[in-house]
């Protein structure tokens, strides 16, 4: 079982599931308007029901690190550019705009996920996301939003289809050779996801010869190329395609940040956790490499955010809402770091 150099030490969370397409969404301030454009949820339906075609992988050798990659290290990771209220060339361009483009997930139950009730996009995400887009443009901020799958974050802040992605992303060394992140604003660690009746009991040669379902692009996936316990690995677009195929009995678990396994279980009763976490992992906001003043403006808006973990701080007020019936021993945000 393979830990990160920083421990376990900071892992305090437990908790989501998410559309094969890129659809458009847009929100003035809290409020979400009418999705823009034609095929505003073309490929992303709301139900999720459908699975997509699921991908074999053969893993081979990982990507061989750049000069600028190999300064970051398991321990350095979490770190970012300090914070500030300045603006500079990313932010203008948004209130240039006048509109803050977010990548967010919109089947990611507590995270962000579209209510089925109301037609509006909701979690702790999509809430951290509005209060970004208010500290930029204002208290009637518009925020459009994007369902961006897994494997697309990446390329979507590239060629800046969005201005940042908000979208339980693990911030690790190999991404921010392709993105800037901002500090973590919540700990996560990889955890198996299985039937309550199934033998498998953790990230561990239980696997062997099951079927184990990860996102592509995920850090799930990053997992089980390093090792994966005598398992058959397949791809799937994202995580809560995963739990579809757990639910057709086409895969037998899931590897996947426990975050977003414990919401999960908690839409499904017959899936557990299994086992425990393997991985420290930290998420973050991703901007592209050179909006570095918009990474310093979003960690000044995450120090307000967390509010030094009082209490009644907009950190702990999202956490209530929608995270703490499924991890209840979270005591309050993690703290910052800072490589400069």
């Amino acid at each position: 079982m393979r830990m990160r150099a920083r421990g376990l030490m900071n892992l305090r969370a437990v908790l989501a599931p998410v559309a094969s397409g890129m659809s458009v969404m847009a929100a003035a301030a809290a409020v979400l308007v009418p999705t823009l454009g034609s095929d505003a949820d073309d490929g992303a339906g709301r139900g999720g029901a459908s699975a997509p075609p699921a991908t074999h992988r053969t893993y081979g050798p990982g990507v061989a690190a750049t000069p600028t990659a190999a300064r970051c290290t398991e321990r350095t990771a979490a770190e970012s550019l300090r914070p500030s209220s300045g603006e500079g060339t990313a932010v203008a361009r948004i209130k240039e705009k006048g509109q803050l483009v977010v990548g967010v997930d919109q089947n990611t139950y507590r995270w962000g996920y579209r209510n089925p009730a109301t037609g509006k996009l909701e979690g702790f995400d999509i809430d951290l996301a509005r209060a970004i887009a208010e500290d930029i443009l204002g208290p009637d901020a518009k925020v459009v939003f994007k369902a961006v799958p897994t494997n697309q974050r990446i390329p979507a802040l590239q060629k800046r289809a969005v201005d940042m992605v908000v979208r339980t992303m693990t911030i690790n060394c190999a991404r921010k050779q392709q993105v800037a992140f901002s500090t973590s604003y919540f700990q996560a660690g990889q955890q198996v996801l299985a039937p309550k009746s199934s033998a498998i009991k953790a990230f561990d040669d239980s696997l062997r010869g099951k079927r184990v379902c990860t996102a592509a692009g995920s850090t799930g996936e990053a997992e089980l190329t390093a090792q994966r316990h005598g398992a058959e690995v397949l791809t799937v677009p994202n995580q809560l395609d995963c739990l579809v195929r757990l639910q057709l009995g086409q895969a037998d678990a899931v590897v996947t940040d426990n975050a977003l396994a414990a919401a999960q279980a908690a839409q499904d009763p017959t899936v557990q956790l299994k086992g425990k976490p393997f991985t420290d992992e930290s998420y973050g906001v991703a901007m592209n490499k050179d909006d570095t003043d918009l990474v310093r403006r979003v960690n000044k808006v995450l120090d307000d955010y967390r509010g030094g973990g009082a209490a009644g701080s907009p950190w702990m007020q999202a956490y209530r809402k929608w995270l703490r019936a499924d991890m209840p021993e979270i005591s309050g945000p993690p703290s910052p770091e800072y490589s400069d």
